[in-house]
This record gives structure tokens, sequence and C-alpha cells, in this order.
């Protein structure tokens, strides 16, 4: 393993083990595996405390004293899991990734994942070591039998990537990186198909400094991330390459971080993978992959590895991870550095923000009206016809089209589609009929009647609307139910939990700018009221802030509670509140920090388990099907590792079904 470079900070959580005695080890390693059984907590306790270099020395003492293979013992000696990881330390990392890449194009089909992540991120160094540990391994050409078991603009780039020749300049060219950015922008979203090779060629060769400024120019000239073009553009194994290439291009532990979530999140754990990184990250950036983790996940990866693995395995593991960060909600003091540098990047990154559904083009009333009242008319009812015509047109265009169906058959298109459909389908086409202030009135409404009251439904409304939204709902609530809404919250509500609804319903949240000033003294307000233990200053100083300040104003408060007190607002807000207002306040903070997130979360957990929540998947797809699902889409496939047009699919059927999956637009 290369030491790092003379002054740079090291980042591993393996360190050089003092007083090294390489034979001594050896030793203790050769009377651990002697005997029937072998001392497994023995051998992990000294194995995973060396450092790589280390281990090569006890490997050498190993064989100079026994006449023995150091790693076939281990091999024979242990099984499983806990052998593959107690092996791969034992090799140098070089041969490990050879090792990994060999498994990886072996037998029947291909491990792209593996190839993708190993060939994604490491440096032109660790490339060129691969390749000639590949070489002295296996006695084969690397780039050969990559050829072999690939195909297309996958195996271009992964040959790109192999010849390990990125430019390492950190000079950059302020014209090149405006050519580069509108090259990428012609190769894809200009062009009828995609070109492809420029895609390789930028992303595959330009060093990763001009390549960061290439992707904050292409979010300027175009308003869409990289990543959203590469997902657009290109498409399977080769679009999954090139978004790890950028994604290790923005931050290499920031992909590993989320790697490893992904290994262990939902049912079963991806063990070669969660084995693979923390093997190969442990004397290079472990400690950056930490801090990233516990502020993207909001738990420590020690904490997750505890829960998601067992035995030996589980020790070894948590011997590489270095250690259990601080409790929940809060940062060791580098990681609310990185937390901070993170909402940085946010508060200055624009996303343009997309419906799936947009306004036919071809769009003519009289043709639709005509067909609609065919599809309803005699014996039995024309599902497809419905919805076909009424999710792809826009809300403008429903409205014309219902005044089109009144003139020229005298009826209400509202109620013969409610006569005609029924149950979920109903309520999805009966919804998508509604102007957006009125469906939203009658969400709420609905939320109110009868016993109970459904407190998300209220939360989820009232916390993501704008001024304009709320304001047009609640003209709409007066005039479609003849009282106020804010009597209407007055009478269902109760304590600090409808003193918040009110104050988002009065839809005067500020619009300006973020004010550094004040937004230091809003944070150093919630951090010293968060101290004083005075639960309902708490929450009063909470709805002040929260309920009426700008969203920009509102990151930067955000920003500066992290840099003040090494805590996220949104885990204080769970430690210190409960029931309806904890729920109001962190669906708030979640809105503001990316409101479409806040939403592919909730279309996640209505599918996600046993049964579904129709009521909750119809409302979202409903209400942000023109302001931002093509958003949605995006975070659910980056969060979920699944496509929402996936998910809904497995999670619903017949022509409700097909009507969401129309609203949807498409398969990411």
């Amino acid at each position: 393993m290369a030491n790092p470079a003379q002054g740079a900070k090291y980042r591993g959580s393996i360190h050089d083990f003092p007083n090294f005695d390489p034979s001594q080890d050896a030793e203790a390693l050769y009377t651990a595996m002697k005997g029937i059984g072998s001392d497994k907590e023995a051998i992990l306790e000294l194995i995973a405390s060396r450092s790589n270099r280390q281990r090569q020395e006890i490997t050498q003492s190993y064989k100079s004293l026994y006449g023995k293979d150091l790693i076939a013992d281990l091999k024979y000696e242990l099984m499983g899991k806990f052998e593959r990881l107690i092996v791969g330390l034992m090799r140098p990392l070089a041969y490990c990734d050879a090792k990994e890449i060999k498994d990886a194009l072996s037998g029947i089909g291909t491990d792209e994942k593996c190839l993708i992540e190993i060939l994604a991120s490491r440096t032109n160094e660790q490339i060129h070591q691969l390749v000639a540990a590949y070489k002295d391994a296996y006695e084969r050409d690397l780039e050969a039998d990559i050829i072999g078991d690939t195909s297309g603009h996958f195996q271009k780039m992964l040959v790109v990537l192999l010849q390990g020749t990125r430019e390492e300049d950190d000079v950059v060219s302020e014209d090149l990186v405006q050519q580069d950015a509108q090259d990428l922008y012609e190769a894809g979203e200009l062009k009828w198909g995609t070109d492809e090779a420029q895609f390789v060629y930028i992303l595959g060769n330009r060093s990763k400094q001009h390549l960061r400024l290439v992707f904050d120019e292409y979010l300027k000239t175009t308003g869409k991330p990289i990543e959203a073009s590469i997902r657009a553009e290109l498409s399977g194994d080769f679009e999954k390459l090139m978004l790890a290439v950028v994604k290790c291009i923005r931050s290499t532990p920031e992909y590993f971080a989320e790697r490893l979530f992904k290994a262990m999140k939902g049912l079963g754990t991806r063990d070669n993978t969660l084995i693979r990184i923390m093997v190969s990250r442990s004397e290079l950036d472990m400690l950056d992959i930490r801090e990233i983790f516990r502020t993207k996940y909001e738990k420590s990866l020690y904490s997750m590895i505890k829960n998601d693995t067992s035995g030996e395995y589980k020790k070894a593991l948590l011997k590489l991870c270095g250690g259990d960060d601080d409790a929940a909600g809060q940062f060791f003091p580098e990681a609310a550095q990185v937390a901070y540098q993170m909402w940085e990047l946010s508060a200055v990154g624009r996303v343009e923000l997309n419906g799936t559904v947009r306004p036919a083009n071809d769009f003519n009333p009289d043709a639709d009206a005509k067909a609609l009242r065919k599809a309803m008319k005699g014996l039995g009812t024309d599902e497809d016809t419905i919805i076909d015509i009424i999710t792809h047109r826009s809300n403008a265009q429903r409205q014309q089209l219902r005044q089109t169906f009144k003139s020229h058959f005298g009826r209400d298109l509202m109620a013969d589609l409610k006569s005609e459909l029924s149950g979920d389908l109903a309520r999805l086409i009966l919804g998508l009929m509604l102007p957006p202030d009125h469906y939203d009135a009658k969400q709420l409404k609905k939320a109110m009647e009868g016993a109970g009251t459904d407190e998300k439904t209220l939360i989820e409304i009232l916390a993501t609307r704008t001024n304009a939204e709320i304001q047009a709902i609640n003209e709409a609530y007066k005039e479609d139910y003849h009282k106020s809404l804010e009597d209407a919250l007055s009478s269902d509500t109760s304590g600090h939990f409808r003193r918040i609804l009110i104050s988002l319903a009065t839809g005067n949240r500020e619009e300006g700018g973020e004010d550094r000033e004040k937004a230091r003294e809003d944070a150093k307000e919630i951090a010293d009221t968060s101290s004083s233990g005075d639960k309902t200053s708490l929450e009063t100083r909470f709805m002040t802030i929260l309920c009426t300040r700008s969203y920009p104003h509102l990151r930067r408060v955000f920003q500066e509670f992290i840099k003040m007190t090494n805590y996220d607002v949104e885990h204080v807000i769970k430690k210190e509140m409960s029931g309806d207002v904890k729920d109001a306040f962190v669906a708030i903070v979640q809105s503001v920090k990316n409101k479409p997130l806040f939403f592919a979360d909730k279309l996640y957990k209505s599918m996600k388990g046993a049964g579904t929540d129709e009521k909750t998947l119809t409302r979202i797809m409903v209400s942000r099907s023109e302001i931002d699902l093509l958003n949605i889409r995006r975070e659910f496939i980056e969060k979920y590792d699944k496509s929402l047009n996936e998910v809904i699919e497995g999670d619903t059927s017949g022509d409700f079904m097909k009507a969401l999956l129309a609203i949807c637009g498409g398969q990411d």
C-alpha cells in the first residue's frame, strides 16, 4: 500500500500496528490454526489490526518459518463470508481487485456491478497496478478478457478506463470547460439519438477537477444535472457505468458510502460488495466514507454493519470500520464540515423541476369529448380510452374538455365518469379531472371528515405547497365547502399542531433569498432553545422559523445549525419532539432540503411491505404529475435502486396500474 502523499492527512481506518513483529504474528497465526478447529477470534483480531504492508511481511515470515502458504491455510481453516473477508485482507489491493474482476468475469454471466465499481473508482496508478497484478496472477491480459466478456459502449468505456490515462493536471482551461459542457449537451439533449462516443471521450479522459467544473457549467447551461441527461440519453450497464464515473468524479467516498448503504438496506445483504469495499477502502478513505454515510443516511456505518451482520464476520467488519460515530443526529467534527459543504453544493445547485404530464400537442377537445362519450355509452365501459385521454392531457386541457363535453352533450363529464368507474381507478381519474387547488382542498376536507383526522395528509399538503398554491387552496376550499380552511383546521386539530397548520395555511412564507446574518441568528436561537430543555419554547421557536422563512433562507439556517452544533436540525426535532408536531416539522425540513426526495420517500412507503396505501399513492401521483414527478422519479431510483415505474407495476394491477404508469411517464 502506497503511503499517502507527504503532508496529506491519512483518512484510512487501519494503521500500521506499533511494535510490529512479523515472525511473532506468523507464529500466533500458526498456533491459532493448529490442531482441531481454529481460534477465529485470534485470527480476526490479528489480521484486522495490521496494515496491508504488514500482512505481506507476515505472509513471508509464515512461509520462511513453516514452509506453508498462509493464504492456503486460512482458506482451509475458515469458511464462508468470514473466509472471503480475511483472505481479501491478506492480498495486496491490486491483487485483491484482480481476484474480484476475475470472479466477475468467470462462469455464466458477468457481474457488471463489480466491474463498474472497481474501474470507475480507481486512480491511474491503481489501474496500472491492477492490470499488472491480473497478468501476474492469471497469466492473462485483462483488457482482452473484458473485451471477450462485454460489448457495445459499455465495453468501450471499460477499455478507456483500463488505460489509466485520465488527465491529472489541476490547471483547468475555462474555454475547454465550456466547450466540453457544450459538446456533452449537443451529444445528448440536442441530438436525435445520442453520440455515446463523446460521453466516453470526455468522461473517460478529462481530469477530475476539470470535470467537476464541466458538470457545474452543464447545470448552468441546461438547467439539468449531468446525471439527469445520462439517465435520459443512455441505458443499461453503459448508463450505470457513466453514472458511477460521475459520482466518483464528484466524490469517491460518497460513491462508496452509497454502495455500502445499498449493500445492507432491505432484505438480505450483498456480502461480496460489502467485503470488497470494506477491504479496499480501509487504508484509503474509510473515515471520509464514514462521515458521508452518517451525513446522508442518518446512522453510522458501524451501527448498520452491527445490525446487518453476525459472528466473526461482523467483528472483522467492525474492526475495519474503525469505530462508531456519535449518537443519532450528531456528526463528529469532520463530518459536520462535510455536511456543511454538501449543503453549500445544494444551495448553489438549481435543478429544473419537470412534470411527466404535459399538454397534448394535437389537442382536440371536440374529438376527445366524443371519444369519452362513446367510451361510456351503452353496456360496459371502455376504460382504456378513458385512461389514454385523461392521463395524456394537461389539467388545463381537461378543464376545457369538461366544458366541451357539457356543450356537446348537456352532461357533466365528472358525473358520468363517477357513474362508470369505481374504486381506485375512479379516485385517480376524478382526481386528475379536478383543478389542482380544488383537488387539494378536497383532500384536506376528506382528511378532516368523520371520526378521527388524517394528520399525515394535512401535513403532506400544507408543508409542501408554495404560497400561491396555498392561497388558491384557501379560495377553492371556501368556494366548495362554504367555510374557511382556517376555521376547519381550528375545529379539527388542537394545540401546537393546530398552530403550525394554521400558520402554514396562511400562505405567507417569505419568498426572498437567504440572509446569512439572520440565518446565523435563527440557527443560534434554535440551538439555544434546544439546550434549554423547555419543550414549549422549542416548539414555538421552531414554528416561528420553519413556517415563515423562505426555503433558500431555511437551507442556510440548517447549514449554520450544523456548523454551530454538529447536529442536523431534523435529528433535533426527532429527538426533542413527538407526535403530530414532530411529523409536521420533519416534513417541512425534508421538503426544504429536497422536495422531490420527500415525495419519493412517501411513494416508496405507500407501496412497500404488505398492502398498498392507494390513497397516498393516488394523491401524490395526481398532485405532482405536472410539477416535479420527473424529478421524483429520479430521486426514487437513486435512493431505492428501483424505478418508480417498476415498483408501481409490482404493487398495483389492472386499470389502476395502467393509469398510474401513464402518469409516471416511463421507465428509468
